[in-house]
């Protein structure tokens, strides 16, 4: 989950924050505890989901689809998200998607089988995609200055990292001592507690005229949720399966459509003038194959843990611990990096370090619980992402011009969602079907399957690097 999905919300000049005893980092706090809450929740439902697997009977493939449908309806719908934030008031956007994620996260706590879980992660999704955007655009309405909202967008990030820090400690810890249904009732608490605060200490403020490109938004979901759909229908029967071809082309053709309408809606949801940018189609198709990479990885790698090394949930979340501390780090790093070196340069060092934690991880030689050898692995993959997506998001958003930034960042932030939805699939499917008729995950096929798409990333920037001209004046976005 990236942190700064501004989505094009970036705010009014005159704060929401109402004034009033409550001070305004208390708004701040309300708003923090809303990313927190949904970093939080996909973390642990990752290190919950093979005792998921178990306690409702499901398949490695409906178990793909418990996690990838929430990816593709919060993934499809981001970017609508951020404009009906724009235009309804963000306020109102994020307490109804705030009450929507409450009662589908308290959904799926009583789900009682396959159906009824992945509807209400598909609902989960829907939720998150109205938070997030509507927070950030509130925590930029309360800090109006550049200056403060650097600092502002820092704690952000910070929030960010501890919420996969607590998720990966406590995803393990609460499955192991009270079963998977308290991951998802674990949050609910934050959640409310956040929504009671920013109901409180941030005024309603109206939103900006204007109209939503609702059919983008449909065509856009539905085309992921094809092809999300085909591919993970591939590992059970196949890749030239009826279900498996039609889902595929479906998707396919949905994206197309998608294309037209964009190019001919008078409010896009995506400006098409933007992909005439040499550096921001680079920063997004690498954060699609990042996105891919990272997600399938919180999905493959605690089942690996548990299932292969034969690691407790618990043991298993705390295993985590460095990978999701060297995200932090490199998330740090990128930005020291990018100075000394150029940001041109940095880009391609941090997909490299990626790499090679992922080809370590493919050629670990431990087979029973944790190990030093392992720890290497995952230092280097938690470093590589970290630096990764933070060099990624910063080429996305570098040749902006007043009024840009939001739309870049929300593009770069939205492709790393896409592919992770559509990279889980595609790596499950792929996994599942290397496994034979087990319906297991051959987890060796998965990391060769992640460093794969590393490679092709690395290769694509390096590519981009060597294209580069030393001076180029940004086109315009129409």
């Amino acid at each position: 989950m990236s942190n700064d999905n501004t989505m094009r919300t970036a705010a009014a000049p005159a704060a929401a924050y109402a004034p009033s005893p409550i001070p305004r980092a208390v708004a701040m706090f309300g708003l923090a505890t809303a990313m927190f809450l949904v970093i939080l929740d996909a973390a642990m439902v990752n290190l919950a989901a093979s005792t998921i697997r178990d306690g409702l009977g499901l398949t490695a493939a409906e178990l793909t689809l418990v996690v990838d449908s929430y990816l593709v309806a919060f993934a499809g719908l981001l970017l609508l998200g951020g404009r009906l934030a724009d235009v309804l008031g963000a306020r109102k956007v994020f307490l109804a998607g705030m009450a929507l994620y409450l009662a589908a996260t308290v959904s799926c706590a009583v789900a009682v089988d396959a159906t009824t879980l992945i509807a209400a992660r598909i609902i989960q999704g829907i939720g998150a995609a109205a938070v997030v955007p509507a927070a950030l655009s509130l925590v930029l309405s309360l800090y109006p200055t550049p200056a403060e909202r650097t600092r502002a967008t820092g704690i952000w990030g910070a929030v960010a990292g501890a919420g996969s820090l607590f998720g990966v400690f406590l995803g393990g810890t609460l499955t192991q001592l009270l079963g998977w249904q308290a991951v998802f009732i674990a949050p609910v608490p934050f959640g409310i507690v956040g929504a009671a605060i920013v109901w409180r200490s941030v005024r309603p403020v109206a939103g900006r005229p204007g109209r939503f490109d609702a059919l983008g938004a449909l065509t856009i979901t539905l085309g992921i949720s094809g092809l999300a759909w085909g591919m993970v229908s591939a590992s059970d029967a196949g890749w030239t399966a009826p279900g498996t071809v039609l889902g595929l082309a479906v998707g396919l053709a949905l994206l197309v459509a998608f294309v037209i309408v964009e190019a001919r809606s008078p409010h896009p949801l995506v400006p098409l003038g933007v992909f005439r940018r040499r550096q921001v189609v680079t920063a997004d198709v690498v954060m699609l194959l990042v996105g891919g990479t990272l997600v399938s990885l919180f999905f493959f790698l605690p089942q690996y843990q548990q299932e292969v090394l034969g690691m407790e949930p618990s043991a298993a979340g705390m295993a985590q611990l460095p990978l999701a501390g060297m995200i932090i780090v490199g998330s740090v790093a990128s930005p020291v990096l990018a100075a000394r070196i150029g940001l041109g340069r940095a880009q391609p060092v941090a997909l490299a370090v990626l790499l090679v934690g992922f080809l370590w991880l493919v050629l670990d030689p431990t087979t029973r619980g944790f190990s030093l050898s392992l720890a290497g692995a995952f230092v280097l993959i938690g470093g590589g992402l970290g630096l990764s997506t933070v060099s990624a998001t910063a080429m996305a958003v570098r040749e902006s011009s007043d009024g840009e930034a939001g739309l870049l960042s929300g593009l770069v932030n939205t492709a790393q969602q896409l592919g992770g939805a559509v990279g889980l699939a595609a790596l499950a499917g792929i996994a599942i079907g290397a496994s034979g008729a087990s319906g297991d995950i051959s987890f060796t096929t998965a990391f060769v399957g992640q460093a794969v798409l590393v490679l092709i990333a690395l290769l694509i920037s390096l590519l981009s690097f060597s294209m580069a001209s030393k001076t180029s004046a940004p086109a315009s976005i129409r």
